[in-house]
């Protein structure tokens, strides 16, 4: 913008005049980048925030877990965000916090979001966490596809809005998937795209219908799991929902596995042969009944 020419010296008023118009253009000028900088930006955009892990709670709500052990579940959950150690565990990374998403799944189209993505950056939001969680109700749905919660878990990361270290799924349950995809396929995809997958088996019940699986906790490690540092914690007592729930959340926030957890691969066989138990099971029921 060249500046206006007179005959002899230009009038100070001219010249003030000038300067605000100048000013004012460059204003409009920026004022876009400027906006974009200061306006908070929805899905993906918001990736820049960086946090030690995202972490999807993924927990089966299938027939087969009673009334109890559903409540002893969610009470695990609720107990290890409200424990101290976990707090402390959750701030002691390079970032200093986590986002955390909990959901419930049964069959293929059962899968329910009861906390959407949460910040986790100290003790106030742990027990703000614990607090929305306990005060949520319980579903209970049809069929077991760990297959299609795993596959749904994983969509959920590019909702986060966050930018992980590492990306996990916890998932838990009381029987092998019995209905949509095979479990492996979907595990392969997410582990080839980064993501860990660890386990929490619940073995409370001796097998006693047509679908329970006497060695759930191997079905676990074989079929479910995996990716780097992957591990699963059984269930085999009530009073370990609280315990084995706080251990697994101090692994995976702390990112360890010391001895005695359960890898990967392990060298006894599985029921059956093969990761399609559940599946041949419920195709036996359908076409010959349970007996």
């Amino acid at each position: 913008m060249p500046f206006p020419r007179r005959e002899g010296h230009a009038s100070v008023p001219h010249m003030l005049a000038w300067c605000r118009a100048a000013v004012l253009r460059l204003c409009l000028c920026c004022l876009p980048a400027a906006l974009s900088l200061c306006l908070p930006v929805a899905g993906g955009a918001l990736a820049q925030v960086l946090v030690d892990l995202e972490l999807v709670l993924a927990v089966d709500v299938s027939l087969s877990m009673d009334l109890d052990e559903q409540r002893l579940q969610r009470d695990g959950y609720v107990a290890a965000f409200r424990d101290s150690e976990v707090q402390t565990a959750i701030t002691a990374g390079p970032h200093g916090r986590i986002a955390v998403t909990y959901v419930e799944w049964a069959g293929p189209s059962v899968q329910n979001v009861v906390i959407p993505w949460t910040l986790i950056d100290g003790p106030a939001a742990a027990q703000a966490v614990a607090d929305k969680l306990e005060q949520q109700p319980i579903m209970r749905a049809r069929m077991t596809s760990i297959s299609q919660a795993l596959a749904f878990a994983g969509h959920l990361f590019e909702s986060s809005g966050v930018k992980g270290i590492r990306r996990v799924i916890d998932v838990s349950g009381d029987g092998p998937n019995n209905a949509g995809p095979l479990v492996t396929l979907v595990r392969d995809e997410l582990v080839a795209q980064g993501i860990a997958i660890n386990g929490l088996p619940i073995l409370l019940k001796k097998p006693s219908s047509f679908f329970d699986i006497a060695d759930l906790d191997i079905y676990y490690s074989e079929c479910v799991i995996g990716g780097t540092g992957a591990f699963m914690i059984p269930i085999r007592e009530r009073v370990e929902f609280k315990t084995a729930t706080r251990r697994k959340l101090l692994l995976e926030i702390a990112d360890d596995q010391p001895p005695g957890l359960i890898p990967v691969q392990l060298a006894e066989p599985l029921s059956g042969g093969d990761c399609s138990f559940g599946e041949r099971q419920w195709r036996r029921y359908l076409d010959t009944g349970p007996n």
